[in-house]
């Protein structure tokens, strides 16, 4: 029986699931006991959207439950409450869903990090009712390990919020005071040259900015974790700058986690970019979507050709430039690849971008 596990401030919720019979679900919620005097029971609060529920059941002075009759095919949302013996209620404990939505998760962009408008520019949205809790990795010598040429020898780290405020910056993870954070999460950088954040933030708009020591240049990765499992999720990611040729074309990588499939567009943008004021733009960026295997999904060049013009066109997110592309595809749980290169090995500033289709 599949056990998913959510640290709360107050509670450990558990949840677990068993089909009863067709057209009807059952879930069993189980939680840590709360060691508190007067404490005199628990409820549990659910209901079909996130931090919106419909439905409370009083279950007392226990940590198990079981919710029937649940639709199938539906995701329900659960939390749970203490009360004590004055009737006084805690805030809830962190949601848990079923069946989970799978969402986009752990992305990353590998480039040829170049100085001013050339940096490495990594954006994502955090969407959800609790904030989410990350860790931002800017990687470059130990690429050299994986067989890269020309890697970027000491990358700094930059987060700034929607306002273009930084939020927190790191050159050499263990320096900055978050050392023994980073380590514990096991996600640690394996050159000590690389930089790293952890941040616990609101549901916004993200970038998180890497660029050279001293203006230098160089392949570059940034990479963005999860570090909790609450309902809260990262989605529409993206990635702008330099793209090169052979080791340095963009690469976008993205993991689909959950239990159902994901749809999502995935998007090439290069001339769009000299109308939002970028120097040097790609002139006509083509896109590749592989697998975990490095299998060829679906690659495009030009968004109105390839047979999804008009499911592109409906989805409201088509490129503004027909030079530009995209690739609409509904993909299992698992581990991608978005690569962008230039048309005939040329080159220029280029940006991926992932959306979740899904609500």
């Amino acid at each position: 029986m599949r056990v998913v596990k959510i640290l709360t401030g107050c509670l450990i919720l558990l949840i677990s699931y068993a089909s009863q019979m067709p057209g009807a679900q059952t879930v069993t919620l189980a939680w840590d006991s709360i060691l508190q005097p007067g404490l005199a029971g628990y409820r549990v609060h659910w209901g079909t959207a996130s931090g919106d529920y419909t439905q409370t059941t009083d279950v007392g002075n226990t940590t198990r439950t079981v919710i029937s009759n649940l639709t199938d095919g539906t995701t329900n949302f659960f939390a749970v409450t203490a009360y004590n013996t004055a009737g006084v209620e805690s805030l809830p404990s962190n949601e848990v869903s079923y069946p989970s939505r799978s969402h986009l998760a752990n992305i990353s962009t590998r480039m040829n990090v170049g100085v001013n408008e050339n940096v490495l520019i990594g954006g994502f949205i955090v969407s959800g009712s609790q904030p989410k809790q990350l860790i931002v990795r800017a990687v470059g010598p130990s690429l050299t390990a994986a067989g890269v040429t020309g890697a970027m020898a000491n990358p700094m780290l930059e987060l700034h919020d929607s306002t273009g405020a930084l939020i927190a910056s790191n050159d050499n993870w263990q320096t900055g005071g978050q050392v023994s954070q980073i380590s514990a999460s096991g996600l640690a950088p394996s050159n000590a040259l690389e930089s790293a954040i952890i941040a616990t933030l609101p549901s916004g708009n993200y970038t998180a900015i890497v660029r050279g020591v001293n203006s230098t240049t160089g392949i570059a990765l940034v990479e963005v974790y999860e570090l909790d499992s609450t309902t809260t999720r990262l989605m529409n990611v993206s990635a702008r700058g330099q793209v090169g040729v052979n080791d340095a074309v963009l690469i976008g990588g993205f993991i689909v986690n959950g239990a159902q499939p994901k749809q999502l567009i995935v998007r090439a943008i290069g001339p769009s970019l000299t109308a939002a004021g970028v120097a040097g733009a790609l002139a006509n960026p083509m896109l590749e979507l592989h697998d975990s295997t490095g299998a060829l999904i679906a690659s495009n060049d030009n968004w109105q050709t390839g047979g999804q013009a008009s499911q592109i066109s409906a989805s409201g997110l088509a490129p503004s430039n027909p030079q530009e592309s995209a690739i609409m595809a509904t993909i299992p749980p698992g581990n991608y690849t978005a690569i962008v290169k230039g048309v005939n090995n040329t080159t220029g500033v280029g940006m991926v971008e992932v959306y979740d289709l899904d609500p």
